[in-house]
């Protein structure tokens, strides 16, 4: 089959196309004909060898998020069958192929019925990072009716899903972005308040929307210095949850306003099959949220196909793509 590989870690232009192996079906596992897939940016994270432990081997497929119809069923399974409509974040990383295929194996307990009413290129926008924003926002803070939540980043993967959950938790969601665009996206996905974080400081907008006080829940979706401008925006006995913390910083305000910080690496599930179960049971309330109309994917309006992976990488790593950035098979 054709696919998109590495053969050694670089900049976006590594991407080769090649014939490689078409996956063998086994126990407990499903054949996907991919349809589409999304850039995350672990993907580029792991092509330029930033993350050498949870890259697969060379030559290495690439890309976690699918969406595409399964093609054959292994031993054991009963969820799906041939000809099924699937989506999730199931390969790409250590022990596992990518979707950046013809075919991709998947683990079934990393998948999910696709929802009826998005195509496979919306569907592939969703599972990485509506996983993650899930994990950190229900599972890690317990967000709850009436709380106020900060969300970084409206227009991003996660921040953009994470408002959206936010909100359905019955919270007060404020958002941060960089320009007027931007902040009317975030309100339309649910945001009562957006913040351009170039015209406000954290202490201005604290102040401001908060007496001061501070926000129950900050979701940093950025990392880096705004990990430190996130506890300074949490509450005293606040919460703060970051999904890039690879980096070095001051502790003592945690220390000062009694803060958890709480960290959502969701490859490490993907990477371990006893806890595989978590996304696939995920990702099915997520169907069901989409299928109602309560949670829509934000989609950048410059879309690629599998041999254009390259630019793909490209504009994601510009940090000028709104919303996701999306690949359709076309082999």
């Amino acid at each position: 089959m054709k696919a998109m590989v590495i053969n050694k870690f670089g900049d976006p232009s590594v991407f080769e196309i090649a014939e490689v192996p078409k996956p063998e079906v086994i126990p407990g596992h499903v054949v996907i004909q991919v349809k589409a897939t999304s850039v995350n940016p672990i993907d580029t994270k792991v092509r330029s060898g930033f993350v050498p432990a949870v890259a697969p081997e060379f030559p290495a497929v690439l890309h976690g998020d699918v969406a595409g119809v399964v093609t054959e069923v292994g031993e054991g399974v009963t969820e799906f069958k041939a000809g099924d409509e699937v989506y999730g974040c199931a390969g790409g990383f250590r022990g596992t192929g990518g979707a950046l295929a013809e075919y991709m194996l998947a683990d079934v307990q990393l998948l999910a019925p696709k929802p009826k009413n998005l195509t496979m290129a919306q569907a592939a926008a969703l599972p990485l990072v509506t996983i993650t924003a899930w994990e950190s926002l229900y599972n890690r803070a317990n967000v709850k009716n009436g709380q106020t939540v900060l969300v970084h980043a409206a227009t991003g993967g996660v921040g953009h899903v994470a408002i959206q959950l936010a909100k359905l938790a019955g919270a007060k969601v404020f958002t941060t972005a960089s320009s007027g665009e931007k902040l009317i996206i975030g309100k339309r996905l649910g945001a009562d308040v957006a913040i351009n974080y170039r015209e406000q400081t954290v202490e201005d907008y604290v102040k401001e929307h908060t007496d001061g006080k501070g926000f129950d829940i900050v979701f940093d979706t950025v990392g880096g210095e705004n990990l430190d401008r996130s506890f300074q925006a949490a509450a005293t006995y606040g919460t703060v949850l970051a999904i890039a913390a690879r980096s070095t910083h001051d502790l003592s305000p945690l220390h000062s306003k009694a803060l958890s910080l709480h960290i959502t690496f969701m490859l490490l599930k993907v990477m371990n099959k006893n806890q595989r179960q978590d996304h696939g049971k995920i990702l099915r309330e997520v169907t069901n949220l989409v299928e109602e109309g309560k949670l829509h994917p934000l989609i950048d309006e410059k879309t690629f196909t599998f041999d254009q992976v390259s630019e793909a990488h490209t504009l994601l790593e510009s940090n000028k793509a709104i919303g996701k950035v999306i690949l359709t098979n076309e082999w």
